[in-house]
């Protein structure tokens, strides 16, 4: 009999590839659920709905750090307002388009860590948002606008949820000696509470249909969809807590791959030249990033 033996660092970088690709071809259920009727940011309520109950039935306990550590509230803002901008824009805008703004963490990083972990900005930092702004003015840069400015919904719903990416790994850094359970329920509870808080203000308004009944095959998508999504969030805290920061940066980068390729070929996103050079400009800064911390 032979043995397969794989190393922990080869698990913990393929566990990490899984989450990437889980967020990369994320656009594409979310956009069938909305086919039947389901509000993205209804799915969110759902998906995530899934993934607190399936928590509270392996860690009972595990949501009293909300009450014990009230850092982990602003973890849950972060998760939270991150998947209600990324989900929701991948839903109604271009894919490629939105998940290289979203991808402007350089930029927002230093602010944030900055302000949350004292770290000043460094030359090299500065220089980095230099080249990630120049990348993300590229891709804001349509011929029917005069100014490289946000100019759609699904615009600023990338820009803002790669902010509260951006702030929900600086509360995970900022949050390390926190049990890990404490700081996964509070990132699913977070996506669960802002996504049905937005929606129902939404629905309240007018702006966002009210959630439907779905059919079997709707709830068939959601849930293997909910059940891949957990599946992949855990195998991302195994990944992230046995690699490098710098080596987790570079392989979460393989979502813009996933994205890309997945969205051009069923016809979701169009690669048009200035998309195509500011794009590598954004990936040449969190690059950059990623070696400094190495």
């Amino acid at each position: 009999m032979f043995q397969l033996a794989v190393s922990t660092q080869t698990l913990a970088a393929l566990g990490l590839l899984l989450n990437a690709l889980a967020w990369g071809l994320s656009w594409w259920p979310f956009r069938e659920l909305q086919k039947f009727g389901l509000h993205p940011l209804w799915s969110n309520t759902l998906i995530y709905g899934v993934a607190v109950l399936a928590i509270f039935a392996v860690r009972p306990k595990a949501w009293r750090g909300m009450l014990a550590v009230p850092g982990l509230w602003l973890l849950a803002l972060g998760s939270g307002l991150t998947n209600v901008g990324f989900n929701w824009a991948v839903t109604i805008g271009d894919v490629v388009r939105v998940v290289l703004l979203f991808y402007m963490m350089p930029v927002w990083s230093m602010f944030l860590a900055w302000f949350i972990l004292g770290e000043r900005p460094t030359r090299s930092s500065i220089a980095r948002v230099a080249v990630a702004v120049a990348g993300v003015a590229l891709v804001l840069k349509t011929p029917e606008s005069p100014w490289p400015v946000p100019h759609s919904l699904a615009d600023w719903l990338a820009l803002m949820g790669g902010f509260c990416f951006a702030l929900n790994n600086a509360m995970l850094r900022h949050l390390r000696e926190t049990a890990a359970e404490q700081r996964t329920f509070a990132m699913f509870f977070g996506g669960l509470l802002f996504s049905f808080a937005v929606g129902s203000i939404g629905s309240l308004h007018g702006s966002i249909a009210p959630p439907v009944m779905l059919g079997i095959w709707g709830w068939a998508l959601l849930l293997g969809f909910a059940f891949f999504f957990l599946v992949s969030n855990i195998t991302l805290q195994y990944g992230a807590a046995r690699l490098k920061a710098s080596t987790t940066s570079l392989i979460m980068l393989t979502e813009i791959l996933f994205a890309t390729g997945s969205s051009v070929l069923l016809g979701a996103a169009q690669l048009e030249t200035r998309i195509v050079i500011g794009g590598l400009l954004i990936i040449a800064a969190a690059l950059w990033a990623a070696w400094e911390e190495s």
